[in-house]
């Protein structure tokens, strides 16, 4: 899938001279968190987000050092985490280094990012302009997009072969130490494990699969150094 399916476009987007009090009721009245700044040819120069309005003198927020911390800092950085705190304008304290992401770039990349970097959002950008923006609540429309909502009605048999065909993809287990076996749609796993992790992994595959209406677990756990077999559990995975 690529960002162009699921971006919000166009963003909404700020001005370098923009009040920071503007820049703030925007984000509210629009319940976002992060805005692109754009110049006046519409070229990206940074991103203001909530996390830029967190340590500010009116909310009497303002980093504070201990007398020890504040002698070694240098008057610069200090000097400058006074213009973010105290600033009137979104260029006095928006992030002038952004991470962006092309149109045609996978989802895919979006998320490896995020989470590399740490960020909530990326701007998407055209030959320097902004087309649009891809936050994780994008990606949170998307999933539910793809996300079952309801039942749906499969043949046991085709059920647990999709089942088995799902854990035979994974290397976790390829041992083919669990079993399958489906009765009316309830999927009982039995068999058994060498990691208790592999038991939640087990039942989420068999859960994703079409037609599964809950899953019962029978799976024995081998502790692999003591040799000793701990019994299922007696609790099934039943829908609320």
């Amino acid at each position: 899938m690529l960002i162009q399916a699921i971006m919000t476009a166009p963003a909404i987007t700020v001005g370098p001279k923009t009040p920071v009090a503007e820049a703030a009721k925007i984000m509210l009245d629009h319940r976002i968190s992060g805005l692109p700044v754009v110049d006046a040819k519409g070229k990206l120069v940074g991103i203001v987000s909530e996390g830029d309005f967190l340590r500010r003198g009116e909310l009497r927020t303002e980093r504070k050092r201990s007398w020890l911390l504040e002698f070694f800092a240098s008057p610069g950085k200090i000097a400058d985490e006074y213009v973010r705190s105290h600033g009137r304008s979104v260029d006095q304290v928006m992030t002038p280094d952004v991470r962006t992401i092309s149109a045609d770039s996978s989802v895919n990349e979006a998320v490896d990012m995020m989470e590399e970097y740490g960020i909530k959002r990326l701007p998407v950008v055209s030959e320097g302009k902004v087309t649009g923006i891809v936050c994780r609540s994008d990606l949170l429309r998307a999933l539910t997009r793809f996300l079952p909502t309801q039942a749906t009605l499969a043949k046991d048999e085709e059920i647990q072969d999709a089942i088995v065909a799902e854990l035979a993809r994974q290397s976790w287990s390829r041992n083919g130490f669990i079993k399958v076996k489906v009765i009316n749609g309830v999927a009982e796993l039995s068999g058994t494990i060498f990691d208790e992790r592999e038991r939640l992994a087990a039942k989420v595959a068999a859960e994703n699969v079409p037609g599964v209406k809950y899953v019962s677990d029978q799976i024995a756990w081998i502790d692999p150094y003591l040799g000793v077999a701990m019994p299922a559990p007696t609790e099934s995975s039943k829908p609320e």
